[in-house]
């Protein structure tokens, strides 16, 4: 029997994986930890209803890594086409992301920013590495609806949105 080790690497080149990616337009979230510390991400999904579990990825390296380890919570805020600098901001390095930023630590200092049109806070039951990534898959705690409105999407290296009511 064949095994995934024993077959010859197919990846393409990381760049090239990076070019074609890049055509995928996918939902924009702020992940953020105690610390506070928190980061923009595009790779958060669902992954069971029963029981109620979500996943993100975030770079083994970035900087808010050592703070998704450590962390006994995790919120997922789902952003409105509205939050695009808000997303810039948790996406840029460098700079204290919270500074300017409106939010509130829970009972357990999870950063909870304001005004998201969604989100949710979840218990890490999975942190492993995947790759130069970690994946980090939580059991949900807590979810809520904020404003409405239309979400606010990344694609080809750019944040944008969508009006479901216009068909755009």
């Amino acid at each position: 029997m064949t095994t995934l080790q024993d077959l010859p690497p197919l990846a393409p080149s990381a760049d090239l994986l990076r070019r074609t990616l890049r055509r995928h337009a996918a939902g924009v979230t702020v992940i953020t930890v105690p610390g506070p510390a928190g980061f923009t991400a595009t790779s958060f999904t669902s992954v069971s209803l029963q029981p109620a579990l979500v996943s993100f990825y975030v770079s083994a390296t970035a900087s808010a890594a050592p703070a998704v380890r450590a962390a006994d919570l995790f919120a997922v805020h789902l952003l409105h086409r509205r939050q695009e600098q808000l997303a810039a901001r948790f996406a840029r390095s460098g700079i204290d992301r919270f500074e300017g930023t409106a939010w509130t630590p829970d009972e357990h200092g999870l950063p909870i920013l304001h005004g998201a049109a969604a989100w949710l806070t979840a218990r890490p039951v999975l942190i492993q590495e995947i790759g130069d990534h970690l994946l980090v898959v939580g059991e949900v705690a807590d979810a809520g609806a904020g404003e409405g409105g239309a979400p606010l999407v990344h694609h080809d290296g750019a944040f944008g949105g969508f009006d479901p009511e216009a068909g755009l």
